[in-house]
């Protein structure tokens, strides 16, 4: 007598979550929560200095990732370790302490948040002079259309300031800081990438750790007891970092470094809607204007880069 088969269920495998949403909804939420950090640090500076903001920001997320990413870290190499904790420095410390530093020592706001939007083109540059990487003309015509749509949104905020020489040195080390992180992290093998929650973890973390000395140095890291001080934390916590820093680092995994950079050009005409919803600023057809070239710069490079792909 003939025994039935087994009946054998196929199961498909879990499909990650990151990779079901499409990548434009994932920039597009980059766009919204990147820009909210000049919105956090603008908000911020009434009510405490802007570095200890930073670093408590940095010690809530460290707080509330932990149980998240205790298994993985006690799982992880020290190399490993060591080099993401590297990558979190030069993203995190080293890119907000050079813009927050500058505007502290007298660098206006809108020449330092330029210069930190010039990531694209510092990251092209990085690139192609150190790694040896060829990128096509329609990739820079692309970047450099970007960065006019960028100026024109800028323009009126512009302005030279009394700070000294050497500070205004300080937005551009950050900008080269997160450019140097962002190609490290896309270069870095499979075998030592992490997974996002315990890499943020550990860059917000060791950036703590960096803002604790720094912010200890000159004064007390008491946080100040006022509504004002919690929202900034709260907000920079949340929107900026949590969502910021998390989605800049998954879309860099589904796409390459100069689009995501790129797609940055749009922050300065959003955080300027983030300050008129906010603060009351006034909008302008300038700024339209400016977001308007920003996006075809983008789209030269997004267009560009699919038409490389096999």
């Amino acid at each position: 007598m003939n025994q039935p088969l087994p009946i054998v269920c196929k199961t498909k495998p879990a499909t990650d979550w990151r990779q079901a949403i499409p990548l434009p909804l994932l920039e597009a939420a980059l766009i919204l929560t990147w820009s909210s950090g000049f919105v956090g640090a603008r908000f911020s500076i009434d009510y405490a200095p802007a570095l200890l903001v930073v670093f408590w920001r940095c010690v809530v997320v460290t707080l509330i990732l932990l149980p998240f990413a205790a298994r993985q870290l006690r799982r992880t190499s020290p190399v490993t370790l060591l080099k993401n904790a590297g990558i979190g420095l030069l993203a995190m410390s080293g890119y907000l302490f050079g813009v927050i530093q500058g505007i502290a020592q007298g660098v206006p706001a809108g020449l330092a948040a330029l210069f930190a939007d010039l990531l694209p083109m510092g990251m092209a540059l990085l690139a192609a002079l150190v790694l040896r990487q060829r990128l096509v003309w329609q990739v820079w015509a692309g970047l450099f259309v970007g960065l006019l749509g960028v100026v024109l949104v800028t323009h009126g905020a512009l302005a030279w300031g009394d700070a000294p020489l050497w500070a205004y040195g300080l937005p551009l080390l950050g900008m080269l800081s997160l450019a140097v992180a962002t190609l490290w992290q896309k270069h870095l093998p499979a075998t030592q990438s992490m997974d996002l929650l315990p890499n943020l973890w550990l860059q917000c973390c060791v950036s703590s750790v960096a803002f604790g000395v720094i912010e200890g140095w000159h004064g007390s890291l008491a946080p100040i007891p006022s509504s004002g001080f919690a929202l900034s934390v709260l907000w920079t916590v949340g929107l900026s970092t949590i969502g910021g820093y998390g989605l800049y680092w998954i879309c860099l995994r589904r796409a390459s470094a100069t689009r995501v950079a790129s797609i940055l050009y749009l922050s300065p005409p959003v955080t300027m809607l983030w300050a008129w919803a906010m603060f009351d600023e006034p909008l302008s057809w300038q700024m339209a204007l400016g977001m308007a070239v920003s996006a075809v710069g983008i789209w030269l490079v997004v267009r560009s880069e699919n038409r490389q792909k096999p």
